[in-house]
């Protein structure tokens, strides 16, 4: 009875943690940091409000695809951040706060990552030391994302013109790309 017990308990772990790895490993800005001390990556953050449509159907139709989601855990550390989040953060050294304007505000550490250009949603990439290579903003379906972060993750930014890497990558002659 023990030994069925034990193999069900075994069986329902290994279920929960494939189950999982089909999800984004959405971290905090703390978390991070304190990942990136262990290990250097580059962070994709998801810059979205409660009230954003588009932010919901991203999260939905292409963050929850399994081959994304393992592609993201594997290449990069991942934010989930509320450009309308009250509470101060501390990035480098650097405090941000809420700056309330109107009947809603904004984080001051979303307008410093999104450019000053606030719009929802937008996937901001930072380099392995914590500087924004790039904010994407709108939303991006699941084949769009794909072509987004294998192009910042195998560091096709740095010499290949995007249009130039759509095109090797859709003519399938990036062959390291991990889709």
């Amino acid at each position: 009875m023990l030994r069925t017990i034990y193999i069900t308990a075994i069986l329902f772990l290994s279920f929960s943690m494939t189950q999982a790895q089909d999800d984004i490993q959405w971290l905090t800005w703390e978390e991070m940091e304190i990942m990136q001390k262990r290990e250097s990556r580059k962070v994709l953050i998801d810059v979205y409000t409660d009230w954003c449509g588009w932010c919901k159907r991203m999260d939905k139709n292409t963050f929850q695809k399994a081959d994304i989601a393992n592609y993201v855990n594997d290449n990069y550390y991942a934010i989930k951040f509320d450009a309308e989040y009250k509470e101060d953060i501390t990035f480098q050294g650097v405090e941000y706060k809420y700056v309330k304007s109107g009947r809603r505000g904004h984080h001051e550490l979303a307008a410093m990552i999104l450019k000053g250009r606030l719009s929802f949603p937008t996937v901001v990439f930072l380099d392995e030391e914590m500087k924004v290579i790039q904010p994407i903003p709108g939303y991006q379906d699941p084949k769009s994302m794909e072509l987004i972060v294998t192009y910042f993750a195998g560091d096709y930014y740095k010499d290949t013109p995007w249009e130039k890497y759509t095109s090797l990558y859709n003519n399938n002659q990036i062959q390291d790309a991990g889709f």
